[in-house]
């Protein structure tokens, strides 16, 4: 379903374009947070073990950059998972005032055989897509995303 607004056909073509990207974002994160509450995890949880897996330790600014989320909420992101003994906090060395969160090993063991589980799981998802379209949706995002204020 798209807009009923009556206006020119510029601003119903991106109303119902933002209509129906909202809803299809809406939609599969709906599908993928399943597999991550099954799993006792936040979509935030789950970037946050997921780049630290793929990049090593990070302090919290660079995570909360990568999530785009808050230092408020990095940090009761993480303070979470130390809770639940995935990731560590541990002094940078090149900082003094900031810390680098480690994976623990039992992290490490979590985030290595979860992820290919939901990747499994996205991948699923956009299955109904050709390579040619995920490569064109991408670019549309990458675009939508750097847009300047």
């Amino acid at each position: 379903m798209g807009t009923h607004f009556k206006g020119t056909e510029e601003e119903v073509l991106t109303l119902n374009a933002f209509i129906k990207m909202m809803r299809a974002s809406e939609s599969v994160n709906n599908r993928l947070n399943r597999h991550l509450a099954e799993n006792d995890l936040t979509l935030s949880q789950f970037g946050t073990l997921e780049a630290l897996l793929h990049l090593g330790p990070l302090n919290q600014r660079a995570i909360g950059q990568k999530l785009l989320k808050s230092g408020g909420n990095v940090t009761m992101v993480i303070d979470n998972l130390e809770k639940s003994g995935l990731v560590s906090r541990k002094p940078d060395p090149n900082d003094r005032r900031a810390s680098l969160v480690h994976l623990t090993d039992k992290g490490k063991s979590f985030i290595r055989e979860f992820f290919p589980e939901h990747l499994a799981k996205i991948k699923d998802e956009f299955s109904v897509l050709s390579n040619e379209e995920k490569r064109q949706l991408a670019d549309i995002c990458k675009k939508l995303g750097l847009k300047e204020e």
